[in-house]
C-alpha cells in the first residue's frame, strides 16, 4: 500500500511538473491543431456576410449551392480530430496554458473546445486556468456564456449571439443571447478584460444591440 501511495504521488508530481515547464513540442502541434480549427471558418464567416459573399464564392472550386454545406463538413472533420488531440492533451497535462506552451498558443485548447459539444466537460479546468492567469479570462467568460446560452439560460458577459427566431415566431435576424442584468454588462465585459462594450461588439458582428428578455427567446 505504502508503495501504491509513493508510486501516485511521484506521478502527480510528474504531471505537476510537465504543465509548469515550457513544451516546445507540444507547442508546434497546438499551433497545428489551431490553424485546422480557422481552416475554413474564416471562408464561411465570409459566406455568412452578405456584402462579401459573391466576391467569395467565385474563388471557391464548389458550386454556389453547395459551398456552406461543403466547407461546414470539412470544418466538422477538422474539429472532430482536433477533439481528439486536445482530449488526450487535457488527459496528460491538464489545461495547457501560457506556462506550459506560451502565448497565443495557450488560446489553442480553448479554441477546440469552445467549437465542440463538450464545453460542460472543461469549462471548470478552463475557470481554472483563467484564474491561474494560464489563459485570458475573457475566453473563460466568452465560454461560460456559450454554455448558459445552450442551457437556455441568460448570459452573463454578452458574448454570444444568436439568430433563433423568439418564442412568438418572430425572426429579427441576429441579436445578443438575453444577459442577466443587462445595465451592468458593460462594467462586467471591462473586468474580464474585453476592450468592446456589448454594443460595440454587436456592431462588429454586423448588428445593432438590442436588449432582449429570456422570457421572449424561443429555446
Amino acid at each position: 500500500m505504502k508503495n501504491l501511495i509513493i508510486a501516485l504521488l511521484m506521478i502527480t508530481a510528474s504531471t505537476a511538473s510537465a504543465q509548469q515547464k515550457f513544451n516546445p513540442i507540444l507547442k508546434r502541434q497546438l499551433d497545428s491543431v489551431l490553424a485546422l480549427d480557422q481552416k475554413y471558418r474564416e471562408i464561411l464567416t465570409y459566406l455568412m456576410d452578405p456584402s462579401k459573399k459573391d466576391s467569395v464564392l467565385k474563388t471557391l472550386p464548389v458550386k454556389p449551392e453547395e459551398a456552406t454545406g461543403h466547407y461546414w463538413k470539412l470544418q466538422s472533420q477538422a474539429d472532430s480530430t482536433n477533439l481528439i488531440f486536445i482530449e488526450n492533451v487535457f488527459n496528460k497535462y491538464g489545461y495547457p496554458g501560457k506556462t506550459l506552451v506560451g502565448e497565443p498558443t495557450n488560446e489553442a485548447a480553448w479554441s477546440v473546445v469552445q467549437h465542440s459539444p463538450k464545453i460542460d466537460k472543461y469549462l471548470p479546468a478552463i475557470k481554472t486556468a483563467a484564474e491561474n492567469k494560464e489563459l485570458p479570462f475573457r475566453l473563460y467568460a466568452m465560454m461560460l456564456d456559450r454554455q448558459l446560452m445552450y442551457e437556455g439560460k441568460e448570459q452573463i458577459y454578452g458574448s454570444q449571439a444568436t439568430s433563433k427566431p423568439l418564442r412568438n415566431g418572430q425572426k429579427i435576424g441576429y441579436y445578443v443571447w438575453p444577459i442577466k442584468d443587462a445595465a451592468g454588462v458593460n462594467e462586467r465585459r471591462k473586468q474580464a478584460g474585453f476592450d468592446q462594450t456589448v454594443e460595440q461588439n454587436a456592431k462588429r458582428l454586423g448588428f445593432d444591440y438590442k436588449v432582449v428578455k429570456i422570457e421572449d427567446v424561443k429555446w
